[in-house]
């Protein structure tokens, strides 16, 4: 059966809670109401009890496929993001070779097809002598670029955490950073701003 429909969830979204059902369709949501019925055959899972929230994304992910794989990989990896909740990840470019070329990065995205139980994204490297290489990156499809320490001195990185830190005070927006280089950066921040408690209605 293509279609399912989750009962008597306790649906958490957009900064709301409320029990629903919600109907499956072919791996995608197509509705979501307080109950659902329909003419179709489907499958059904009673959730009451239970609580159902959007998939976690996971911005920096270790998999070390290829050249790694006694580690991780992609196939494994994605398994084990799945059923911890995270349904998209972004991989870091840290494997052998490592991915510093549009060819390199786009046979990870090769193996992401075949073998990734979930949505994925796939860093390119950047190094003192790639610049071309990051010119031609796809933007729509490639989630960033990765700088190593080595490249980037303790200087550079806090004069970079300190403009990061600068422009959202600027523009009152919260800042969430993947890596921190020095200890020196870690006085430029602080975690006692509160979450604002707005609330949207799904």
């Amino acid at each position: 059966m293509s279609k399912q429909i989750i009962r008597n969830a306790t649906v958490i979204n957009e900064g709301i809670s409320k029990v629903a059902d919600v109907l499956i369709n072919k791996d995608k949501i197509e509705k979501i109401d307080s109950i659902i019925n329909i003419s179709e055959n489907y499958s059904e899972v009673d959730a009451t009890g239970l609580w159902l929230i959007p998939g976690v994304i996971d911005d920096q992910v270790h998999f070390r496929e290829p050249g790694l794989t006694h580690k991780a990989d992609i196939y494994s990896e994605s398994r084990a993001a799945l059923a911890g909740g995270v349904t998209s990840y972004m991989e870091m470019p840290n494997v052998i070779p490592q991915t510093t070329t549009n060819e390199l990065l786009e046979e990870k995205y090769l193996i992401g097809e075949k073998n990734s139980a979930v949505n994925y994204s796939f860093y390119l490297g950047a190094t003192n002598f790639n610049l071309e290489e990051l010119k031609r990156v796809n933007t729509e499809n490639v989630c960033g670029a990765n700088q190593h320490p080595v490249i980037r001195d303790e200087q550079a990185c806090y004069m970079s955490s300190s403009l990061a830190v600068a422009l959202a005070k600027k523009y009152n927006t919260r800042l969430h950073i993947l890596h921190i280089t020095s200890s020196s950066e870690t006085g430029l921040f602080k975690n006692d701003i509160p979450l604002s408690d707005k609330r949207i209605n799904v």
